[in-house]
């Protein structure tokens, strides 16, 4: 049977091969040979065993990873924002698209709080950029039909800055899914009182991942995104990539940048722009240990 690992907790593997509840397996010794640790999100090959549970024999091909939280093969990166208190800083929206990008993720900008500040402004610029971008608010419900279109059938991961209402739109999205709102949830398996565990959850007609871990993301902390990648990881930088005057161009300070002098006529946000050196700035100073050690993460 094939079937996607929705819970990883003590040891066992829950594996949804939809025939009703998920089932519990152990991972197979060969795994263990293989260097390889089966996630929340993946797919994989099971063998049902007497007592109605199951050993996972294979862990088929990812689209992703991730390592805080250990998931994979996340569809769709919810990027929660507000233009109200507290005010989400614009580098860690484009810190957080970049990482999507260069995951494989589509990312999907959601401006909540509407209903106190709409931030038009950012959203016109995200668009322009080519992102999808919605403005919604939990407290009206202003957008979330729009919302629960855009996550159903896929596998999310929602992350914002704290207060910007992620949980208010969970619970939107699913009534009776009852997020403590300002708290990390004991459902999600982050109580003080809860054991530490990764999770997919059933959202409109989609698949959320272990909401906590990915709200928790420390800007500066995240998995680095080696310096040579992050142009690509840059969206509207692509209709310029091989018109800069020089081969490798940074796109910092150049001569003869396509990109900076897209900037310069108003097709590239300078917003965005920043982002992406302040991003390559701090790749420069990656070392080489720590760039093999995120490979395949």
């Amino acid at each position: 049977m094939t079937g996607r690992i929705v819970k990883a907790l003590s040891g066992f593997y829950y594996v949804d091969a939809g025939a009703g509840e998920p089932v519990p397996c152990r991972g197979r010794g060969t795994l263990r040979h293989q260097r390889l640790s089966p996630l929340v999100g993946d797919q994989v090959d099971i063998t049902l065993t007497e007592d109605g549970k199951g050993m996972v024999d294979a862990v088929l091909p990812r689209k992703n990873q991730f390592s805080r939280p250990a998931v994979a093969n996340i569809q769709q990166m919810v990027i929660v924002c507000s233009g109200a208190v507290p005010v989400t800083d614009p580098f860690l929206i484009d810190r957080m698209a970049a990482m999507a990008e260069w995951k494989g993720c589509d990312p999907l900008i959601v401006f909540n709080k509407c209903d106190l500040e709409r931030a038009d402004g950012l959203v016109r610029l995200y668009r322009e950029a080519g992102f999808p971008t919605l403005q919604v608010s939990a407290e009206t419900g202003e957008g979330m039909d729009a919302l629960a279109a855009a996550v159903a059938g896929k596998v999310s991961a929602f992350t914002g800055n704290s207060g910007v209402g992620k949980s208010s739109i969970l619970n939107a999205l699913q009534p009776g899914f009852g997020l403590e709102v300002g708290e990390v949830s004991e459902k999600l398996g982050r109580g003080r009182h809860t054991t530490r565990h990764v999770e997919l959850f059933p959202v409109a007609g989609g698949l959320v991942a272990d909401t906590p871990g990915f709200s928790s993301f420390d800007v500066e902390q995240m998995e680095a995104i080696p310096k040579e990648e992050v142009a690509s990881a840059f969206r509207e930088f692509a209709p310029y990539a091989g018109l800069c005057r020089f081969q490798g161009c940074a796109h910092v300070k150049e001569r003869g940048c396509a990109v900076r002098e897209a900037v310069e006529e108003g097709r590239i946000a300078p917003s965005r722009h920043k982002s992406y050196v302040r991003l390559y700035e701090q790749a420069k100073e990656i070392p080489q240990w720590e760039l093999e050690k995120n490979k395949g993460k």
